[in-house]
Parts: structure tokens; sequence; C-alpha cells
């Protein structure tokens, strides 16, 4: 095989003892992650893409032939003993060759951005980057606890960003959450770096509408914050919903400043995929120092008051019942199949409503019911409830309906008269 003369013979492994390269993920994918991503193949591999790659990750070119092959070494003192020959291109002699002795040398690498690397040529993703500054404890050691602060409040950003691919919201409570989270399940995660530095994957062809969402809406929180630390009004907050700006995503940067002395928030697109619609090639990071909570706090709650309640017609399956005694009116909780983006909702209904509800339930049949989902409590409420009727459903819908009432039948002890 040719190999470039003015490259050290020890730096890959012979093309006849090498195995292929091992599976990216060698360790837990993280809280997003929506099963193994399989190893990048050598034949399917962009020179190109991983060339960026490794530059984004803060690998170093050191020499090559430009226009051929470059020679990388990964970040830090002296390159840790490991580096790739990677060819500018397919046409290069031998690249397939070259690429899988490069892909085994990345996989069996302790440098953590080489498994970034390889996640990236896996599945191709946006990458969203959440930097904290937290005060080291003794030795340089960090709490137990800053690792899952970090990952729990790059949780909620995600599904901000999610919620407002679904459609723009001051808050959203339990709207659009069901379907927000499935949309995240192909999210992969790299280790947490001590609770400082944490990386996520967002498949391009599932997760790009959130990563452009994300990127828009936290622009508009920093402006937004900047324009209330200066003026004082909270008007920049409400333009910003249209951005996607919401309590969910104000909650999850209030989440993720407290307790660190700021943070950063970075976003790079795939480099095979190219640059979204609108959006900035090469984004800057997004900062928040503890300075900006107050703002984002009190945008909050504007958010959480000023959303308004809504007029719906939903369509559910009678999941529980209650009322205080064998007659009257009663509360009836309902699993939504139809007519909002909410999983479940409580309705109080009169006493003939509250009849027919338990008559329907029993008989395997949803029920349909107008009224306001109220935004206190998270949209989980329906008031001014009218118009209860039975909805006919199919045979398999009613079997499965009457199969969850004999699973369940203890509850009909509340339905008829228990206490609450």
């Amino acid at each position: 095989m040719h190999r470039p003369s003015d490259e050290p013979v020890n730096e890959v492994t012979p093309s006849d003892t090498r195995p292929r390269p091992a599976h990216p993920a060698t360790d837990p994918a993280g809280p997003w992650a929506g099963g193994a991503a399989p190893g990048p193949d050598p034949a399917r591999t962009d020179p190109a893409v991983l060339g960026a790659l490794l530059a984004r990750h803060g690998w170093r070119r050191r020499g090559g032939a430009p226009g051929r092959y470059a020679r990388w070494t990964p970040p830090g003192p002296g390159g840790g003993g490991t580096s790739l020959i990677v060819p500018e291109n397919r046409a290069f002699p031998d690249c397939e060759d070259l690429l899988a002795e490069a892909l085994t040398a990345l996989a069996r690498s302790a440098a953590p951005s080489a498994r970034e690397v390889l996640v990236g040529l896996a599945v191709p993703s946006d990458e969203i980057r959440w930097w904290r500054d937290i005060p080291p404890g003794p030795s340089g050691a960090a709490a137990w606890t800053v690792e899952e602060q970090l990952r729990s409040a790059a949780r909620q950003l995600l599904l901000a960003g999610a919620l407002a691919v679904r459609g723009r919201a001051g808050y959203y409570g339990a709207r659009h959450r069901r379907q927000a989270q499935a949309s995240l399940e192909g999210v992969l995660t790299g280790p947490g770096a001590g609770g400082r530095e944490l990386t996520a994957f967002l498949p391009v062809t599932t997760g790009r509408a959130v990563a452009v969402q994300l990127h828009h809406a936290l622009s508009a929180a920093r402006e937004a914050t900047d324009y209330q630390r200066a003026t004082g009004g909270m008007e920049a907050f409400d333009a910003a919903v249209t951005a996607g700006v919401s309590r969910e995503l104000t909650d999850a940067v209030v989440a993720l400043v407290r307790g660190a002395e700021g943070a950063r928030i970075a976003l790079a697109w795939a480099p095979g995929a190219g640059v979204p619609e609108g959006c900035a090639a090469r984004p800057e990071p997004v900062e928040f120092s503890p300075g900006d909570l107050p703002a984002l706090r009190e945008a909050g709650r504007r958010y959480l008051r000023d959303e308004p309640s809504m007029p719906v017609r939903i369509t559910g399956a009678v999941i529980r019942m209650r009322r205080a005694g064998p007659r009257g009116e009663g509360t009836v909780r309902l699993r939504v199949l139809a007519g909002a983006e909410i999983p479940h909702v409580r309705v109080a209904l009169d006493e003939e409503a509250y009849r027919i509800a338990g008559h329907a339930h029993l008989v395997g049949l949803p029920i349909r019911v107008a009224g306001r989902l109220e935004s206190r409590g998270g949209f989980r409420r329906l008031t001014d409830a009218s118009g209860v009727v039975p909805v006919q459903v199919d045979e398999a819908e009613r079997d499965r309906l009457m199969k969850s009432l004999q699973e369940n039948l203890d509850f009909f002890e509340e339905a008829c008269g228990g206490g609450d």
C-alpha cells in the first residue's frame, strides 16, 4: 500500500492486521440516546467531513501535502502519541484504507474528542455544546451533583427548542410535550466532563429543526435580556416569542447558569449537510451570567401569567372518576385522543355530564367535551365544560378501552360515591 514517505510508520496500524473501527459509543450515550449509533463506514466516509470534524474538536493539522493529505494530532500538549493521516479527497491513492486506519485509531484513542468525531461521522449531526464556569472544589474537583445539573439544564433547553418547533407560545405547560420529547429520541450526548462541558448531537434527519430553532431563540433571549438590563423594559421578551423564546427556555437558561459563574452555548452545523437558510455559518457562542438571572426569571413569570386559556373540543378516554358522594358533580380525568396536544386533562362535570362519562366508560367509549383549556396548572385542566357526549370508535379501540376498564375496576369505587 502506498504511504507518504515523510510520515512515521508507527502512526497507523498495518492494514492486514487492523480490525475495522470500533463502535464510537463505548460508554452510555446519555439521557437522550435513541439507541446505539453504528460505527462509521470507511467506504462511505467523506474525508473532507472527517477533516472538518477534527478541526472542530480541536485536533491540530501538523503537516502533510496540501491538496493531497493532512496529518492530524489530538488536542493538548504532545498530541498523546497519536496522529492520523487523512486524505483531502477520495481521489487520493488507497484513500479507503487510510480512512479505515484513521477511524480505528480514533476508536482506540483515549482523547474524549475522538469519540465525538466518530459520533459526528456515524450519525451526521448538528452539535450543541454547553460550558459552565463552576468554581473548583478541593484539588479542582467538582461536586457530584454538578454533572447532573448540567445534563438536566441541557435536556430542558433541547425540549424548549423542540416545543418551539411545534408552535410558538410564551408558555407550553403540558401542550406538545409528548411530541417534543419523541422528536428528541435520536439525540446522542458525550460525557459530562465533570459538569463543566457537555455536547449533544442532533441528527440532521430528525433534529435539524430543533437546532435551527435554538439558534434563533437563544440569540433572541440574549438580545431581550440585554434590552431589559439596559432599559428595564420587558417588551423585547414579548417580541422574542416569535423567535421561539418561552418560559420553558428561560427556565432552562436559569437552570444552566444557577450555581455557576457563567455559561455558554455554542452550535455547529453538520459539515456534510450545509448551513441552514437564515443561519450564520459559524454561530458565535451565546453567553449568560448570574447578572442575567433576574431578567430571565421575570420573563418566565410574565410568560406564565400572560399565556391565555383557549377554547377546545377534546375527545378523550375516561381513566379516573371522583366525586364526594353518590350524587352531584364530580371530576373526571381523560386520556386525550384528539383536540389538544396534551396527554391528559382533568374536567369538572355536573351530575348529568358525570353520569354520561361513567356510562361511556363502562361500555368502552370515549367522550367528547367542549370547554376552555386553562393555562394555570400547565394546560392540564378544562373549565366551563359542556356538550358531553359518547363517541363511537372502531372495534379495536373499543376492545382496548374495555381491557383498560377491566384492569382498573378498583377506581370505580370512587366513581360511585367514594370519598376524595
